[in-house]
């Protein structure tokens, strides 16, 4: 099997998996600026940059990865609210998951990082769901 093969069999998961690590960089970006122009509201600068990445994840996610072709306004509507919900959920799930790992024991070191297992574990999870609530729920065909 060869690359180009490979590519258009698994796609979506490659396209994801990129703009996925885009999204970071913008999230990581605004949250860089935002911090520079408003220094030590590290609350604000963190919600404007996972909006931004919200904002970018939602419009690659719509154009490249799912190829929705959904168009009109309700249609597009409902994609958004989607995509917000799905987004907002695991992103406290994000936030609280970690903490209760490492209260029930996954406080291991990784790289150094006190507690880092259970942030890698839930960032896996939240990829995976992401992936699955844009496929089977927001962008569903």
């Amino acid at each position: 099997m060869n690359l180009i093969t490979l590519y258009k069999k698994y796609r979506e998961v490659i396209s994801y998996l990129f703009f996925g690590v885009a999204t970071t960089l913008v999230n990581w970006v605004i949250y860089a600026v935002t911090i520079k122009i408003w220094p030590g509201r590290l609350t604000l600068c963190n919600t404007l940059a996972w909006l931004g990445a919200v904002i970018f994840a939602y419009v690659v996610n719509k154009v490249i990865v799912f190829q929705s072709k959904e168009s009109s306004f309700k249609a597009v509507l409902r994609e958004l609210a989607l995509f917000f919900g799905t987004r907002g959920i695991t992103g406290l799930v994000e936030i609280f998951l970690p903490v209760l790992l490492y209260r029930l024991g996954m406080d291991q070191q990784i790289l150094g990082i006190e507690g880092f297992l259970s942030k890698v574990i839930v960032s896996i999870l939240i990829i995976v769901s992401n992936f699955f609530f844009g496929k089977f729920l927001v962008f569903k065909k």
